[in-house]
Formats: structure tokens, sequence, C-alpha cells
């Protein structure tokens, strides 16, 4: 563990390798799990925004649980997150033609109709946050259902916090990235 800032970093961001591998993995990560994607307290309020915009992205399943449940809900955990679909996909997951699952949030905003792309949580995946009262963890989630994304990852030597580099820079900003990449120089695999 090291520090940037208010912030303590996993080693393990800097030593995995991570690509996601859709192809092979099909998006399971939206779709398996028990529970939906953690949601930041500020993104309650873009998700009920942006929801008319979206909704022509969603599957009707999806559009008929955010409906039920509201566009967030409170977990077990009494944290925010993504409502599920019969307790199993995100509502707001939708499928390509080969069956890769995707984000109708993303697609809207790949279309330009929103300026949110989707919860950082998601847009993170694999490093995971969680806020204390002084400072921020930023650890890998390992899950086994990515290990295709850590062949690939290995495979064309991307890092973790390479992957996930404009996720970061969206949370915690371009300087505080600049600083893991100096920390990054220093600590060969």
């Amino acid at each position: 563990m090291f520090q940037i800032g208010k912030t303590i970093v996993s080693e393990e961001i800097l030593e995995n390798d991570f690509v996601c591998n859709l192809n092979a993995c099909k998006g399971a990560c939206c779709v398996g799990g028990e529970y939906g994607a953690p949601l930041e307290d500020s993104e309650t309020d873009k998700l009920v925004n942006v929801y008319q915009d979206v909704k022509p992205y969603l599957r009707p399943e999806g559009i008929k649980t955010i409906e039920e449940q509201g566009a967030f809900v409170k977990g077990e955990d009494g944290e925010w997150e993504t409502p599920l679909v019969n307790n199993n996909e995100c509502a707001y997951v939708v499928f390509s033609e080969d069956g890769i699952a995707k984000c109708g949030l993303e697609a809207a905003y790949e279309d330009g109709v929103t300026k949110w792309k989707k919860p950082i949580s998601c847009h993170l995946y694999p490093v995971r946050t969680r806020e204390y009262s002084e400072f921020t963890a930023v650890n890998y989630h390992k899950w086994e259902i990515c290990d295709p994304a850590c062949s690939l990852g290995k495979e064309l030597k991307v890092p973790i916090y390479k992957f996930v580099k404009d996720a970061l820079i969206r949370k915690f900003g371009k300087a505080w990235y600049n600083e893991l990449e100096e920390v990054a120089k220093g600590n060969p695999k």
C-alpha cells in the first residue's frame, strides 16, 4: 500500500495486468453477482436526471424494474446501487446481438444523448474504491469471471492502472494519476 494525497492505494493495481475481454466473459460483471453497481451519493440524482433520455436505450425488463424500484436502490449494506432485473443483471444492461452485456447508460453517452457516462464504479472496474473518514482506499477487486481479462492484460502487458486510466482521472484528477505513474515507475513488477 502507498499513499497519494488522501488515498491509500493497493500495489496490486500496479502489479497485475487487465484488459476486458468481452468476447470471453460476455460482460458477466454486469450480469453476475448479488448486488447492483455501487453508486456514489452524487450519482443517484444523475440517474434520475438522465433516465428519460436513457430509457429508449434500455430493455423492457430494465425499464419495468426501474419504474417499479426506482432509478437506484439502497443495498443490503445500506449503500446506493443500481436496481437488478430479477435479482440478476443490472437494470441498465442491454445485450448486443452476440449476447454481450453492455451499458445502456454508456450507449446514450456515446451517442451524445447524455453528458454522464456511467457510474464511476463501473468505469473503474476492476478497481474498487471505499470512502473512509480520513482517506479513500483504492483496491483491486479480483473476480474469477475476469480471468480472461487478466490473461489478455498479461498478454498485452497492460497493468490495471493503465487500463482504467480515464476512470482514475475522472475520479481523482490528472495530477493524482501523474503521481500514480511516478510511483509505478519506481515499482517494477
